[in-house]
């Protein structure tokens, strides 16, 4: 499979290519994508998890025991909870943000989506994330799959990320452009 974006080239990006290929071959990957949304949310909402996976204080065994224990209560498919599992053992927990961000790369990759990474200063509504989508699909030609994610210190407007390509809409960049203007 050709990874463009160098998606290999990392270590979270070996990971991520191996739990894809591993969930392909299964024909599990609908349900390892679910599963990697469910502990991105866990991630983005649990102090805890959040701590669990990147702190280097808590050792191998225990670090798989808590994963084991969350991976249940989350109720995540077998194949997830071993990974995770593999994860701890290897004590790569930190790396799991940019793990499931270079599979869900791989998945629409896959599926013959593109994934734009889309930062807000507030939560979008679901009218503007399908206006969104539907402005970039005619920009780009195909289907775009939407990775949010919310950073007040924008102020205002977007930041659109589509592989190296950027859009930057934010007011901060604005109001920073306009101050290095006034400097002269």
């Amino acid at each position: 499979m050709e990874n463009s974006g160098g998606i290999q080239a990392s270590l979270s990006g070996r990971y991520a290519t191996a739990l894809f290929e591993l969930a392909r071959d299964s024909k599990s990957l609908p349900k390892v994508e679910a599963s990697l949304a469910t502990v991105r949310q866990a991630l983005d909402e649990s102090a805890d998890f959040k701590a669990l996976t990147s702190s280097p204080l808590i050792g191998r065994g225990d670090a798989a025991k808590a994963v084991a224990a969350t991976a249940k209560a989350l109720k995540l498919d077998q194949t997830t909870s071993n990974f995770l599992g593999v994860l701890a053992q290897n004590r790569r927990l930190a790396q799991l943000p940019a793990i499931i961000r270079a599979f869900r790369q791989l998945a629409a990759a896959h599926r013959g989506e593109t994934t734009a990474e889309v930062t807000s200063a507030h939560p979008l509504e679901a009218d503007q994330v399908d206006a969104l989508k539907a402005q970039l699909r005619t920009r780009l030609g195909r289907d775009v799959n939407i990775d949010l994610s919310v950073d007040p210190s924008l102020l205002g407007g977007l930041v659109v990320k589509i592989g190296s390509q950027m859009i930057d809409s934010s007011i901060k960049t604005r109001l920073n452009s306009l101050a290095h203007a006034m400097k002269g």
